[in-house]
């Protein structure tokens, strides 16, 4: 999430012209249209789905440093890149694959960062292999429940919280990388484990 955005204001949605209803936005979407459809479509939506877990867990990696926007605007060059987020295929990169991605203009060409998706990918089966599919390691840090976090402005929104710290730490216990407290946490905002939609957006009663 992009933190230090007032809330933006209602916007108004238009049908063939006319103004439908006005939507109260949380503030990080800013008015750019990009973020705007992130957020209003997936962003804190709760997923159960591995490939969409493990792509989430890739890009929220490749943002570490970066604005979320930078990272949005080249998914489908990841996409493209890294085998549709397979991490069975992604597993398999070899050291001529790191070559070929550091070459690719579409991606963030950040050595440490591609080989730690290459390594992340590995370590994503190994949990698969373990625990049946990485949902159910990842939702059991909560009991299979999201959190709402009923926050009212974006000042009351963390960067981090104990169980971002928990799922961080033994992340990295297991060998990822790239997963640190901070990157957990917006791992899990973005796969809707916790909904950090402000109370005054209209998605965040849509969630539940």
């Amino acid at each position: 999430m992009v933190a230090g955005r007032v809330p933006a204001p209602a916007q108004p949605d238009r049908l063939d012209g006319r103004i439908v209803v006005e939507r109260q936005r949380c503030g990080w979407t800013s008015d750019d249209p990009l973020l705007v459809e992130y957020h209003d479509g997936e962003w804190g939506v709760p997923v159960h789905d591995d490939l969409r877990l493990f792509e989430l867990l890739l890009l929220e990696g490749a943002q570490a440093g970066l604005s979320w926007n930078t990272v949005l605007r080249k998914r489908e060059a990841y996409r493209r890149a890294f085998a549709g987020f397979d991490p069975r295929r992604v597993a398999a990169y070899t050291d001529a694959d790191l070559e070929r991605l550091l070459r690719d203009p579409g991606i963030v060409r950040n050595r440490a960062k591609l080989r730690s998706a290459v390594n992340n990918a590995r370590r994503f089966l190994d949990l698969q292999e373990e625990h049946g599919s990485f949902a159910a390691y990842a939702w059991r840090f909560l009991d299979g429940r999201p959190v709402r976090g009923e926050r009212r402005s974006v000042d009351e929104v963390p960067a981090r919280s104990e169980v971002s710290d928990a799922l961080s730490t033994d992340l990295r216990r297991r060998g990822f990388s790239f997963v640190g407290p901070t990157i957990c946490y917006a791992f899990m905002q973005a796969t809707g484990m916790v909904n950090d939609h402000l109370v005054t957006c209209f998605r965040y009663g849509e969630i539940g």
